[in-house]
């Protein structure tokens, strides 16, 4: 049994011709920027992890060479982020599909920036648990809300682009944390990183609040008008009953896998990279600014060029479901290479450039597949339901980020080439897993 489609509002499978405003290239920015604060924001705690060593109650022995207890308290201060940012997805997603884009994204971004100024404040391990978890409950309305805007305002063939646009976002606050970071250590003490980001959030919330955003929606594009129907469908259903039409899609369980098997690799790049520098190279928080911007500065070229490909392909008259895939297994091709990493460092004694380069490939090819996959659920679901289907894919991936910190924190020292072999493999065996359930993008078919 499948979703009755003729109950819904049209689903955007086919491309409709948006009327040419400018409008959506600026709600594009306003989700950039959000998308930038909000990786900022959860980077600050990975990048001063030096100055952690400091605080007592973080564990942290010089006798230890494994420093086995700060380390088990690093990596459970991320686990708890990506549990709370699992569990937030999968309510986030459908309250913001009955809430609607505005008024979700408000509440989630007033959420993640309050937290993330708590951080200034803690002063124990647990402490840190608390605010970091809040933290993943309110990054977690980050992308179901901007997607949901980009099915909104976007026809068909550009909603790639635009999504790893503003998707780019996420290398861009890894780039700017690098250089923010080090100047505010030199001159306050590491609660203020977390109060400055925090502020930004809140700067954003009162844009967007004055921003008439459903105002200029309803007449902005045909394609909105198409999606926007007076009374939909999905608003009147709560989260179990929209659940069990989902999950009778082969859809839900194709984004949902891919998002498992790949978003756990985006985030061992942005935890642990500074930490595998670190200690792999010694290179301090004064030097990790250039490596760092240079992988991630890559990984914005990759989330453009990877939504860009896919709608070229489609403007040349290339089908979606060839368009989608082909640019999907370019990334997946792209991203093989890391499993070299650990090899270069006995390649290359005391360079770490050669791992740089092969970093900056995979989170480039990271972000591009990233863009192509969040656009295979507008693609496949209409926009009534996407924040919520976005919301279930990013519960599956923040799960599969907590299983894969958890393998990471146990054979850190050792194990290395493991991790990465990992890395490597993992967007290959997603989009075999994905071209089996979806052997052909269009609407949601029966299990």
């Amino acid at each position: 049994m499948s979703i009755n489609t003729a109950s819904l509002p049209d689903s955007g499978f086919t491309s409709s011709a948006p009327e040419k405003s400018n409008i959506r290239w600026f709600v594009c920015a306003l989700l950039f920027a959000a998308t930038t604060i909000n990786y900022m924001d959860r980077n600050v705690f990975s990048l001063i992890e030096p100055r952690l060593r400091e605080l007592p109650f973080m564990g942290w022995n010089p006798t230890d060479p494994t420093h086995s207890v700060f380390n088990n308290n690093f990596g459970n201060v991320l686990i708890y982020f990506q549990v709370a940012y699992g569990i937030g997805l999968l309510t986030a997603g459908r309250l913001i599909d009955k809430l609607g884009t505005k008024l979700g994204y408000a509440i989630a971004i007033f959420i993640w920036a309050l937290s993330s100024m708590s951080h200034a404040f803690v002063t124990s391990v647990a402490g840190f648990y608390i605010a970091r978890f809040m933290l993943g409950l309110g990054e977690s309305g980050n992308f179901p809300a901007a997607i949901k805007a980009i099915t909104e305002w976007f026809p068909t063939e550009e909603r790639a682009l635009a999504t790893g646009i503003f998707n780019s976002g996420t290398n861009v606050g890894a780039i700017i944390i690098p250089w923010l970071i080090p100047l505010i250590l030199q001159n306050h003490g590491w609660g203020t990183a977390f109060v400055t980001t925090g502020s930004m959030g809140l700067i954003w919330l009162a844009v967007w609040l004055i921003f008439p955003y459903n105002k200029l929606r309803r007449g902005a594009t045909l394609t909105q008008q198409n999606l926007d129907p007076v009374v939909p469908p999905h608003a009147r259903k709560g989260f179990f009953a929209l659940f069990g039409e989902l999950s009778r899609t082969r859809g839900l369980y194709a984004f949902s896998l891919g998002k498992a098997l790949t978003d756990p690799i985006w985030w061992f790049y942005l935890f642990w990279l500074p930490k595998y520098f670190n200690e792999n190279y010694g290179l301090d928080l004064k030097h990790l600014g250039p490596p760092i911007i240079i992988i991630y500065f890559a990984s914005s070229f990759g989330s453009i060029a990877g939504g860009w490909l896919s709608g070229f392909r489609m403007k040349h008259g290339v089908t979606v479901n060839a368009a989608r895939k082909s640019a999907m297994f370019t990334c997946a091709c792209l991203a093989l290479p890391v499993v070299m990493v650990p090899i270069t460092r006995a390649w290359f004694p005391g360079n770490y450039w050669p791992a740089v380069v092969l970093l900056s490939l995979a989170a480039a090819a990271h972000q591009g597949w990233s863009a192509n996959l969040f656009s295979t659920a507008t693609d496949l679901f209409p926009s009534t339901a996407v924040s919520t289907v976005v919301g279930i894919g990013g519960a599956a991936g923040a799960i599969g980020g907590a299983i894969f910190t958890v393998i990471v924190k146990h054979v850190w020292t050792g194990h290395a080439g493991l991790i990465f072999a990992l890395a490597g493999l993992s967007y290959v065996t997603a989009l075999l897993i994905f071209q089996l359930l979806v052997p052909r993008l269009g609407p949601p078919r029966p299990a």
